[in-house]
């Protein structure tokens, strides 16, 4: 499927940036429930992420790093929000959601982004020809344990190819083990856990894998 383009006009200053529809905690979180009841393996979690967990994500991304910052199964925007709070641009966000429901809802919210309607574990060809520059960080919310741990390392080689040497790919996981190995014996990236949220329901960690 080829991926769908969605942009939206830039809005100057941060508050300017999310003058799109606000954030309905109760409304996304019926909104995800749909969706994982439609699709379980696709959408992988019952709720979107809490404001203290996209935080989390956020901080690992450097706003004076030039290039792109691409996120990963957005779902309705908790870490996008996250992003453009930090300092992130929002013409610089490139959001790819396989969900056309989200897609439509993220290019209201967030005025400036560019939204992909695509397949994020196949980011090679989903942004092959969208990416100008190299990225700056990969933010992913993807349910990685619902593939293969030879998909998820091809997501993360993939990804580490389409940034800068050294850019962060952070990835958030419920479960007790990161989502891709610590330890890697081929030495082609290294890996660090945040502290575990508890603030979010259910407490979370937040893995960043970087190429030396």
């Amino acid at each position: 499927m080829p991926p769908l383009r969605h942009s939206s006009a830039k809005v100057p200053g941060i508050e300017g940036r999310l003058r799109g529809p606000r954030r309905d905690p109760l409304e996304d979180e019926a909104r995800f429930l749909r969706s994982w009841l439609e699709r379980p393996l696709v959408t992988g979690a019952v709720t979107p992420s809490g404001r203290m967990l996209a935080r989390t994500m956020a901080s690992y991304v450097d706003p004076q790093q030039g290039g792109p910052v691409i996120e990963l199964g957005p779902g309705t925007g908790p870490v996008t929000e996250a992003l453009i709070r930090r300092g992130i641009a929002p013409e610089r966000l490139i959001l790819v959601e396989f969900n056309p429901d989200f897609c439509r809802l993220l290019s209201r919210r967030f005025p400036g982004v560019t939204v992909i309607r695509g397949d994020a574990y196949d980011i090679r060809a989903t942004l092959g020809t969208v990416l100008a520059e190299p990225g700056a960080a990969t933010i992913s919310s993807l349910p990685l344990f619902t593939k293969p741990l030879e998909q998820r390392l091809d997501l993360l080689n993939a990804a580490h190819d389409l940034m800068r040497p050294g850019s962060p790919f952070v990835q958030f996981t419920y479960a007790v083990v990161p989502p891709i190995p610590a330890k890697c014996e081929a030495g082609s990236y290294t890996a660090a856990p945040s502290n575990r949220v508890w603030l979010n329901l259910p407490p979370a960690r937040v893995w960043v894998y970087r190429r030396p």
